[in-house]
């Protein structure tokens, strides 16, 4: 009976798609709530997938010159102001500390919800001449965001990400820069993640809070809603201006620097969850998950059964993440636990198979059954690790392209949305009034103007104008 009931835990995610996430996260020991509203304990299988993301990220990061910082996490209310869009774009979620001990402030310290300000405080003495530029800087951090709707990994008060701000000597390099981070965000969710993304820009609304331009990458979830997924800023100079962040040229003329910021976060783990989980449970890609060869002895108490699981376990673990789970449970549980924990690879031993010669290996992704022969366990192991990795993102890039449409006009527009989940591509004319009304009517937002452009009418989808670009809309997390 405790076999059945532990993936009956599970809520399926056609019967309630929110909930399903809730059970897998909570069931997979990913998080836990806390007595801080709002705010999770990444228990430690979650915080082993983020210390993987962190590492292949970062180097790739690095591959690119950028250097690793850390900055205060107290930002002086008179520092916040001096940006006027950037302060209004976060008032609402600002977590504000008063007192210092048990002395009231003379100034009130923000507890940073992104740091540009701080960047800029610092840049302003640490930058004087060409010669130091550019700066190419990022720190691994947490930032605080009052929602007041919270999620797991989704959306909380309090999470983990990083966020990389640079200064640049021209336009073109800091433009450069930051389509340059926006391209490296892309190849990581989808040679890491597994997970396809469209790249683009978002529109004058959607952008970021004192951004000239803000680059997005966007998935699709398993319940047809958008993720923004990574974002790219370029500032221009307009932060330098109101910091006066300035360097000698050549000429030994005075200029303003130009800056970007990118930032990725712990919403990843929730997009690998909603992407590739299903009803029994997380389904982790290999590169980012932190056990990927599970091994379960059968008849364990039998002679030498445990020995050979060790020993299977020792000649793996030179190329990969391998557990033996030599618990007391039966298989039957273990299998169970095993999937629901979303590792890629199950191996199964016993002692006929050990007789034999040989093992069996199960895809926790297709659930496939091999005989293996143990001399050549490694080998197979290694080729189907790759195998799952691509195979993960081409269902996922089919089923974000089963779950993109077309809308030429606002009837069809209305009647895709209020028929499927997805995204929609259609044409619009750049007024933001347009863009207000589809989100009023239909509770959809722009999610980017793609850079890869597609031609699919003459007139904007909304009002019948002339339209200017096509766009990407849907529903978002």
């Amino acid at each position: 009976m405790a076999e059945k009931k532990m993936v009956e835990a599970i809520t399926s995610m056609e019967e309630d798609f929110a909930q399903w996430y809730t059970d897998v996260v909570k069931k997979a020991e990913l998080i836990d709530y806390t007595s801080v509203k709002g705010c999770m304990v990444i228990k430690p299988a979650g915080y082993a997938i983020w210390e993987l993301i962190q590492q292949q990220l970062d180097a790739r990061f690095k591959e690119t010159g950028v250097q690793n910082v850390y900055l205060p996490m107290f930002i002086p209310e008179s520092l916040l102001q001096k940006e006027k869009d950037h302060v209004e774009g976060f008032a609402p979620e600002v977590a504000w500390v008063t007192h210092g001990g048990l002395q009231p402030l003379q100034e009130r310290l923000c507890v940073r919800p992104t740091s540009e300000t701080l960047f800029c405080d610092f840049y302003k003495n640490d930058i004087h001449s060409y010669r130091d530029l550019p700066k190419v800087y990022n720190q691994w951090c947490s930032v605080v965001r009052w929602e007041k709707e919270t999620r797991p990994f989704m959306r909380s008060r309090e999470f983990l990400w990083q966020e990389g701000h640079t200064a640049h000597a021209t336009a073109q390099e800091a433009e450069e820069r930051t389509v340059q981070m926006l391209n490296v965000y892309a190849d990581f969710c989808e040679e890491v993640l597994a997970i396809p993304v469209i790249k683009g820009q978002k529109t004058e609304k959607e952008k970021f809070a004192g951004a000239v331009a803000t680059y997005t990458i966007e998935a699709l979830m398993h319940d047809g809603k958008a993720l923004q997924s990574g974002t790219s800023h370029n500032f221009g100079d307009g932060f330098a201006r109101a910091f006066e962040i300035q360097y000698a040229d050549r000429d030994n003329t005075l200029k303003h620097v130009h800056q970007t910021s990118w930032g990725m976060s712990t919403r990843l783990i929730g997009a690998i969850i909603m992407v590739h989980g299903d009803n029994e449970g997380l389904v982790m890609p290999p590169r980012v998950a932190p056990i990927q060869v599970c091994i379960v002895p059968i008849q364990q108490k039998k002679e030498g059964v445990l020995d050979k699981a060790y020993e299977l376990r020792d000649r793996l673990k030179e190329n990969f993440r391998v557990k033996v789970d030599d618990t007391e449970k039966t298989p039957g549980f273990k299998f169970a636990e095993a999937e629901m924990r979303g590792y890629p690879i199950r191996v199964e031993v016993g002692p006929k198979d050990i007789e034999a010669g040989k093992c069996v290996i199960c895809r926790r992704d297709t659930r496939e059954k091999l005989e293996v022969s143990l001399d050549r366990l490694e080998e197979k192991v290694g080729e189907l690790m790759e195998t799952i990795q691509r195979e993960m993102l081409e269902r996922a890039r089919t089923h974000r392209d089963a779950h993109t449409y077309e809308a030429r006009d606002f009837e069809e527009f209305q009647r895709i949305f209020s028929e499927k989940t997805g995204f929609v591509k259609a044409m619009w004319c750049g007024d933001q009034a347009c863009e207000d009304l589809i989100k009023e009517k239909m509770s959809v937002t722009s999610r980017c103007m793609p850079f890869a452009q597609e031609h699919l009418a003459d007139t904007c989808v909304c009002c019948g104008r002339p339209a200017k670009k096509m766009v990407y809309w849907g529903k978002a997390y």
